[in-house]
């Protein structure tokens, strides 16, 4: 068996923190969704991979137990934002390997206001690798994410000569998409303009809506075999047709635009198109890493999806929206969405999947045959998923 189907799909409304019911509750009604949309009962999930990064231990188990308290395996996954997508890629190595024929990948997050920040400053920290990079590059003190995906955007302008409109542009390419989704934390419409006569919060050029906020939320997927499928009755199915994960290597600390997961990108992206036996060309529609419209702009040259140092000309040519060459965050992405850590990775995959079943309704990528996910984790980790009708 080379493919798995994706047999359910389901997420919760994403909301600021302050206004989220507890994970527990936002967990179970993604699982149950999840379930009533491959049309199975609860009791045919085999193994659950749970994703969060805040919480204590065995949270997964805690929101697993409101949907059934089965006794099978259910694995604790953090791997910092690409957690949602680490849990996928178990979920789904779990089925390949024919252990079992059902195994369920959830994600959840209650977040804090705020920027993002160590609960735990007694010990060393898996960014220290990180910080002389951008001490080399003389980034600015802030908050590390913020440092980090900021200096790679001020990287990303020095070395190839554009101004930051290209990072207001995305923010604004994204809202305009997320005005469409019920699911989306943000709907109002937003200027590139406004972005950036926004509030500074970085670096003299970084405002507020080029970042994505703290987020509450949970998403789900059911993973089957395609045994497993035909025997339950699932249909309208959408199979993953190649997954990797890659992290760092000596290369990522080279300069801030890799510290922040460029080369994994390459890495990963590489290794689906090869598996697949298909070009970047090939793709319709893309959910990617915009936790800063910064990191949207790298990754697309990340992906293959434009030349290096291309991305003025691509975003300029409407190349990433509808009606362009790829239609990329029809959700709103990170940027508008919201950015729920645990839950991210799987709601790029539902968002996906609805968009190849033609169910995305006024967002819907007309056509969509082939969908590309991307989900990063600094630290580090990406992940990158195709999936096919």
């Amino acid at each position: 068996m080379s493919h798995v189907i994706v047999a359910g799909v389901g997420m919760t409304k994403f909301c600021k923190p302050g206004q989220q019911e507890p994970y527990r509750v936002m967990a179970a009604k993604a699982i149950n969704i999840a379930l009533a949309d491959a049309g199975i009962q609860a009791n045919k999930i085999q193994q659950a991979f749970g994703a969060y990064i805040y919480g204590d231990s065995t949270c997964a188990q805690h929101a697993f137990y409101d949907v059934i308290q089965s006794g099978i395996p259910i694995i604790n996954v953090n791997n910092n934002c690409s957690s949602g997508s680490s849990a996928l890629f178990l979920a789904r190595q779990a089925v390949l390997s024919g252990e079992v024929d059902c195994a369920l990948a959830f994600g959840f997050e209650e977040m804090q206001r705020g920027a993002l920040g160590s609960h735990w400053n007694d010990r060393e920290s898996p960014f220290d690798r990180t910080t002389p990079v951008l001490a080399e590059y003389e980034a600015p003190q802030g908050p590390l994410a913020l440092r980090a995906f900021g200096a790679a955007g001020r990287h990303y302008m020095n070395k190839y000569g554009v101004d930051a409109d290209i990072f207001a542009k995305v923010s604004a390419k994204s809202r305009s998409h997320a005005v469409r989704n019920p699911y989306s934390m943000f709907t109002n419409p937003l200027t590139y303009e406004e972005v950036l006569n926004d509030k500074v919060i970085y670096d003299s050029y970084m405002t507020r809506t080029m970042a994505c906020p703290p987020t509450c939320g949970a998403a789900a997927t059911i993973i089957c075999s395609e045994r497993f499928a035909a025997k339950n009755g699932i249909a309208n199915s959408v199979k993953i047709l190649a997954q990797a994960m890659a992290t760092d290597t000596e290369k990522s600390w080279q300069d801030p635009i890799y510290a922040v997961g460029k080369g994994m990108t390459e890495r990963a992206a590489q290794q689906v198109y090869n598996k697949a036996g298909i070009n970047p060309e090939d793709i319709d529609v893309i959910e990617l890493h915009d936790c800063f419209t910064t990191n949207e702009v790298i990754t697309y040259e990340g992906l293959g999806l434009c030349p290096e140092g291309g991305a003025a000309e691509f975003i300029a040519n409407g190349d990433n929206t509808y009606g362009g060459k790829y239609v990329i965050g029809p959700s709103g992405g990170l940027m508008s969405k919201g950015h729920p850590i645990g839950a991210t990775g799987l709601a790029q995959c539902t968002e996906l999947t609805w968009h190849l079943r033609g169910q995305a309704g006024d967002r819907q990528v007309e056509g969509a045959k082939l969908a590309l996910q991307h989900n990063v984790g600094l630290g580090g980790a990406v992940v990158v998923t195709l999936y096919g009708k």
